[in-house]
């Protein structure tokens, strides 16, 4: 790996070594890694997450070295620079037409994916479930036994580099028609609500004691959060902002489902 992070890194800083074949071999590499789950865009480290910049930067170096070519499933046709995965049942994902998944996104053993989209450099775990219409974008990383329901929105990061791509950890429930974008890190066992967005500049509240405790860009773990607003003022007046609320706690339990459905019960959550 250390080989092929040296070449990734001399073709950043020097594209006219794109035009090489052991660069392009390079890259290729690490799309074929990260599309068998050898390599991952970033990594659980205990509490935290790692980003791997020099995986991020081949997937980005990739799009230039590939060539634009027609793709025919049935009757369908297709006009794009990236493959399609494939092999599906020796992978044993279960892919519902049309669901679609791009060459360089891993999916592990047991993932669900209905009619639903998972772009390159994404990672999603055993166990979970990609609803109709959700979407994970690039580098997204979700966890297992998650839960994106009907038409999420999981939002992709390149660049920059640096930044944390967007993390749903273990055991999340994540409502219908939610957008978690700009790297934000939902935390293990969490439940976000129907339509709740979540940016890095947006208030995640927690109202469940006496002082409200803002966050942003971390939902933490087991929270349950609903949308909600507050009052801003501004030069025209005053007017409501979007915002999260965290208005509970899932509990611990070894049982995910029944602390689920008890959290949704007890907070009247809509999913």
């Amino acid at each position: 790996m250390s080989n092929l992070q040296a070449t990734i890194e001399a073709a950043w800083d020097n594209r006219d070594l794109l035009r090489e074949k052991n660069t392009r071999e390079a890259i290729d590499a690490v799309i074929e890694a990260l599309d068998k789950g050898e390599l991952r865009v970033a990594e659980p480290v205990g509490d935290d997450w790692q980003v791997n910049e020099w995986v991020k930067k081949a997937v980005v170096l990739y799009f230039p070295i590939r060539q634009m070519e027609t793709i025919e499933v049935g009757p369908f046709e297709f006009y794009d620079k990236m493959a399609l995965k494939k092999n599906y049942a020796e992978m044993g994902v279960r892919v519902v037409p049309h669901a679609i998944a791009r060459y360089g996104a891993f999916l592990e053993k047991g993932v669900i994916m209905m009619p639903s989209y998972v772009n390159i450099g994404a990672w999603v775990g055993s166990g979970t479930m990609v609803d109709t219409w959700a979407t994970v974008g690039s580098c997204g990383q979700i966890g297992r036994n998650v839960h994106l329901s009907g038409g999420v929105g999981i939002g992709g990061v390149l660049e920059p580099l640096q930044a944390t791509p967007t993390i749903i950890e273990d055991d999340c429930f994540i409502g219908s028609r939610s957008i978690v974008v700009e790297g934000v890190r939902v935390g293990r066992e969490a439940v976000l609500g129907a339509n709740v967005v979540l940016t890095k500049s947006t208030r995640i509240i927690d109202v469940t004691g006496a002082e409200p405790v803002t966050h942003r860009g971390y939902v933490p773990p087991r929270s349950v959060v609903i949308p909600g607003s507050y009052t801003k003022s501004f030069p025209a007046g005053d007017y409501q902002v979007s915002c999260a609320l965290i208005i509970g706690q899932r509990k611990e339990s070894t049982d995910k489902k029944t602390s689920l459905n008890a959290a949704l019960r007890e907070y009247d959550v809509a999913v």
